[in-house]
């Protein structure tokens, strides 16, 4: 699904402008941003937990030609849905 997309379905379902529903969707997605920029984690139940993981300084390969690379250590985003969320796939 592409953000048109749920933003048509969030117009279409709440019976509201695709302009309001986009500027909904933008800010419930700035709203969650924020908050795993702050508190490092937000649960949503019945739907998962998002929050912040820590990756490793490893090995990696250039495709191209190879070569053995090193990749940094990073942080990222990780989801952990909800069993309710899981039970329904």
């Amino acid at each position: 699904m592409t953000k048109a997309e749920l933003i048509s379905a969030v117009a279409k379902a709440v019976k509201i402008s695709k302009r309001a529903a986009g500027e909904a969707v933008d800010a419930t997605f700035g709203s969650i941003a924020r908050s795993i920029k702050r508190d490092k984690r937000i649960q949503v139940p019945g739907f998962g937990t998002f929050s912040v993981r820590s990756r490793k300084a490893r090995k990696g390969r250039n495709p191209q030609t190879g070569a053995v690379i090193n990749i940094r250590a990073s942080r990222t985003v990780g989801f952990k849905p909800a069993p309710a969320l899981k039970k329904g796939l």
